[in-house]
């Protein structure tokens, strides 16, 4: 009898921290389908010769070319809507780089996927760019007929 009751104490006491975990691995699973989804949508556009000149993104973007587009993306004026997409992107970019080299080392084909999912990071990061150069060509425009 005793047993039983140590048991069903045990689980109910452990029951949040059950709940909590399930909890952060749906919304884990979440922003990371969220991310991919957005980052699915931008490798659609593609960028003008006059952005990948500026990025020095040649043919495809890699990780490496993350954080240079997100210092030109914070030069520009920001977008009214892009400013979260962005910085989800930023936070999986970060996520990506934490599992490349804390689980690389255990399964290597887990360094090459990281690295393409890093290099569509950037990539979404240029078109980014590229809608916030446009945006601002309007906004120039719409200055000067005024």
């Amino acid at each position: 009898m005793m047993m039983g009751l140590t048991f069903n104490f045990s689980l109910a006491a452990m029951m949040p921290g059950i709940i909590l975990v399930v909890s952060l691995a749906a919304l884990l699973q979440f922003f990371i389908s969220y991310c991919r989804s957005l980052i699915a949508a931008s490798v659609k556009q593609p960028i003008s010769a006059d952005v990948r000149d500026v990025t020095g993104i040649v043919r495809t973007a890699c990780g490496e070319d993350f954080e240079r587009v997100i210092q030109l993306l914070r030069l520009c004026p920001a977008h009214p809507h892009d400013r979260s997409e962005i910085r989800a992107i930023g936070t999986y970019f970060r996520l990506l780089g934490f599992l490349r080299v804390s689980a690389g080392k255990l399964m290597p084909s887990l360094v090459s996927w990281t690295e393409t999912e890093r290099g569509q990071c950037a990539y979404f990061a240029a078109v980014a760019l590229e809608r916030r150069i446009a945006f601002s060509r309007d906004m120039l425009a719409e200055q000067m007929h005024t």
